[in-house]
């Protein structure tokens, strides 16, 4: 009589823990209740700004007198502006060439610092120096470092130094992608550190038992491991392309002449240098929409949520 009496309780217990979502049953998730609070923030702090500057797109207003409607007017102004599309090139420029710099360098230090040695540890922290700085000042520094009077020309007596880096239209682009590169890179090689030491050790033990040197290693485990790691800091890194604008406006305000005004720039430049609020709202929408679709398409094109990470698929 009592090996029913103990099948009994235990059937009684699984419907208990069934009847109680969460409690005991590990098939049950958290309750969709808990993302409320995460979902109001986001619309107060997030949709609804955006929906007004959407509508602000749709009137003239100088940020002193009252708004006036005017429809698609900012739009079919802003859309026929030459200027606009030569702030969109340069930023297409700038996520480029930023993804080509940053994207390898980030990669090979981040791997470089994931492995085993005290000295590894050491220049981490040497390389992860640069978060700990803000932009303005990250733009100051270089600003007077780059200066051919008074800069690194001069303190290193190179000639070769002596360029007007930030007043040559041809040099500056360039330059303000290499800062930018400089502060962002420790960033990118975090997130390829921590992707790196989530790799399975068995794999990399499999590889040498078959032959395979630190090179073939690297291309046919590392790389593959590290897919969805590459997708986030390319999501970031182009995306945060479109946003760059206090390092660039401290360092060259978009000179010389407009070599340096990008799509944020410029944006910033309409609305509070020449007060007008209607075409600075309808730049920030483009930068919106363009961000939302290069990160959906970024998603997308990597497949997520059609493979694991381990399976390097």
């Amino acid at each position: 009589m009592e090996a029913p009496t103990i099948a009994s309780e235990r059937a009684d217990l699984r419907s208990e823990a069934v009847r109680k979502p969460g409690a005991g049953n590990p098939r049950t998730g958290p309750s969709p209740l808990m993302a409320v609070p995460a979902l109001v923030f986001f619309a107060v702090f997030a949709l609804l700004p955006l929906g007004g500057v959407v509508v602000l797109s749709l009137m003239r207003w100088d940020s002193i007198g009252d708004p006036s409607w005017i429809g698609l007017t900012n739009w079919a102004s802003a859309l026929g502006d030459p200027a606009t599309y030569h702030a969109i090139w340069l930023s297409v420029q700038v996520m480029v060439f930023s993804w080509l710099f940053q994207t390898p360098v980030s990669l090979l230090l981040g791997v470089f610092i994931a492995g085993r040695g005290r000295y590894r540890a050491v220049l981490g922290v040497l390389y992860f120096l640069p978060l700990l700085l803000s932009a303005a000042a990250i733009a100051i520094a270089f600003k007077a470092l780059l200066d051919p009077n008074f800069g690194l020309s001069r303190a290193f007596g190179i000639n070769a130094l002596s360029q007007d880096w930030l007043g040559d239209p041809k040099l500056a682009l360039y330059m303000v992608i290499f800062v930018i590169g400089w502060q962002f890179v420790p960033f990118h090689t975090l997130l390829y550190q921590a992707g790196v030491r989530q790799i399975p050790r068995q794999l990399y033990e499999a590889s040498e038992i078959d032959g395979a040197g630190r090179v073939r290693q690297f291309f046919s485990i590392t790389l593959p491991q590290l897919r969805y790691t590459i997708v986030t800091s390319s999501t970031l890194m182009l995306v945060g392309s479109l946003t760059y604008f206090d390092l660039v406006f401290v360092l060259t305000g978009g000179g010389p002449g407009d070599a340096t005004r990008f799509l944020p720039l410029d944006m910033y430049l309409k609305g509070f240098s020449a007060n007008d609020m209607g075409r600075a709202s309808t730049l920030a929408v483009l930068l919106v929409v363009a961000g939302l679709a290069l990160s959906l398409g970024l998603a997308r094109l990597a497949g997520f949520g059609r493979g694991s990470q381990l399976e390097g698929a």
